[in-house]
């Protein structure tokens, strides 16, 4: 549940309907932010979108770091898309408000939802990556472009963090930690 919640907010669970009472059709409250960062589910955007604010409102300096990662894992034979990148505040606050609902308070939210107050996805300074090849390859190779996982729940999403010798920094258990 942990991977899917995190992974992407289309696949936050709706609230069990109470008992005795038929399953509620819900489109989800992300579905009217077509600007804000929101994704249909399954879909994936190349970093060279830059038609899609999810990718031109990236800080140019991650951006230019994603791309380029691209190109190398593309030569490798790995494909990098991204799942999620900017989002705007008001995204932000919806996907940590079914945060809170799914998780049942706002500290348990915390652990896999930052609020918008401290996201970086809200600042253009984090993006999410798929598939799964895409992560490992980026976990293994990321730090030649600048590219770190930092999250130990959340092996998609990468920040620009190395140090002066090219290092990321330990990983944090999850976005509470942050």
């Amino acid at each position: 549940m942990v991977l899917a919640a995190c992974a992407s907010p289309a696949q936050l669970p709706p609230p069990p309907a109470p008992a005795g009472e038929p399953e509620r059709l819900t489109i989800g409250t992300a579905a009217t932010d077509t600007v804000g960062g929101w994704l249909p589910d399954g879909k994936t955007l190349s970093p060279f979108d830059v038609s899609n604010p999810i990718v031109s409102y990236l800080d140019p300096s991650l951006l230019a770091a994603v791309q380029e990662a691209t190109r190398r894992a593309a030569a490798e034979g790995v494909d990098i898309r991204l799942t999620s990148g900017w989002r705007s505040k008001g995204f932000q606050q919806r996907l940590f408000d079914d945060g809170v609902q799914t998780y049942g308070s706002v500290d348990a939210a915390r652990e896999f939802v930052a609020s918008p107050a401290v996201s970086k996805h809200v600042e253009g300074k984090a993006v999410d990556i798929a598939p799964v090849e895409a992560d490992k390859w980026l976990i293994a190779n990321g730090a030649a472009f600048g590219l770190c996982q930092i999250f130990a729940n959340e092996i998609w999403h990468f920040e620009l963090a190395t140090d002066e010798q090219g290092r990321c920094p330990p990983l944090k258990p999850n976005a509470a930690a942050g």
